[in-house]
């Protein structure tokens, strides 16, 4: 039986507590996820420097997972837009079932071989890419399979899982394997396998865009400015970087059409937008190199 599937002896006898009780549980064990993902910190950094060097070349994150694997993938996926102001297409989520399946239970699409080859195929899945399995169980068909494709075409792959060892651990170029332990509900790998699984994502694609330049100290300097909650952060990034007042703030913003890292070097360096974004070019966006 695997780790994930076994029954918790911390929690045997959970049915019968007051609620306080099996809270305290619950947070001991969450408690454990932290020290499982540090033992896997030197396959999650040569991760991140694969799938660093892979899209400075053209190529993409792709992650695929079936259920609440599936489920994290998309929301990390989707949180780089509007953080990192990278293209939708530059990291991709794949999910068993497709979008339906974020919201609905949908029978077999975990064991669907032939559907992972299909919903890879239909993104062009290249060399040039990084696919990311997961899977807690490290068993399911649906990654196994897609891992297998993303082979054929050279594509470097990584497996994150719950279990060690496990098919998906052997199958990945790089096996990010951690272990959490068995969950509170036996089987209910949504909570500690779950949450050890965010926490690789995290920093899969957090770490991906500090590297590619996206991050200026820990500010987040090519954030997207959508609304005014974003707006205002805007301006506060660039006031904290030069120092200078809201109404400057704002008025950079206006003229780097809300580009953050723009507006910066406009008043470091005394320039106009079109050369700002120039020397950013040559520094391949990455704003310490332009202005120290």
């Amino acid at each position: 039986m695997t780790t994930t599937e076994q029954a918790n002896p911390n929690s045997a006898q959970i049915d019968t507590l007051p609620a306080l009780e099996i809270v305290q549980i619950i947070n001991r064990e969450d408690q454990t996820v932290a020290k499982a993902v540090e033992a896997a910190l030197p396959q999650i950094a040569q991760s991140v420097e694969a799938i660093t060097s892979r899209i400075e070349n053209g190529g993409r994150l792709i992650y695929i997972g079936a259920g609440t694997s599936g489920r994290l993938a998309v929301l990390d996926a989707s949180e780089c837009v509007p953080t990192y102001s990278v293209p939708p297409e530059l990291v991709q989520a794949v999910m068993a079932g497709g979008e339906y399946a974020l919201v609905h239970s949908v029978e077999g699409a975990e064991d669907d071989r032939a559907g992972a080859r299909r919903d890879l195929a239909a993104i062009s899945l290249t060399g040039k890419d990084t696919l990311v399995g997961i899977a807690a169980s490290g068993t399911t068909p649906y990654v196994l399979e897609a891992l297998a494709y993303a082979k054929e075409f050279g594509a470097v792959t990584v497996g994150v899982s719950c279990n060690v060892p496990s098919p998906l651990l052997d199958a990945a170029d790089i096996a990010i394997g951690v272990v959490p332990g068995p969950e509170v509900i036996a089987g209910s790998t949504r909570m500690k396998a779950g949450t050890a699984q965010k926490l690789v994502l995290n920093m899969l694609s957090t770490a991906t865009m500090i590297s590619l330049g996206k991050v200026y100290g820990n500010l987040m300097v090519d954030v997207s400015v959508s609304n005014d909650k974003l707006l205002r952060r805007a301006r506060g990034l660039i006031s904290t970087i030069t120092g200078v007042d809201d109404e400057r703030a704002a008025e950079l913003l206006t003229q780097a059409n809300n580009e953050v890292k723009t507006a910066v070097v406009m008043q470091r360096k005394g320039v106009d937008a079109a050369a700002a974004r120039e020397l950013l070019a040559q520094a391949n966006g990455h704003l310490r190199r332009v202005i120290g």
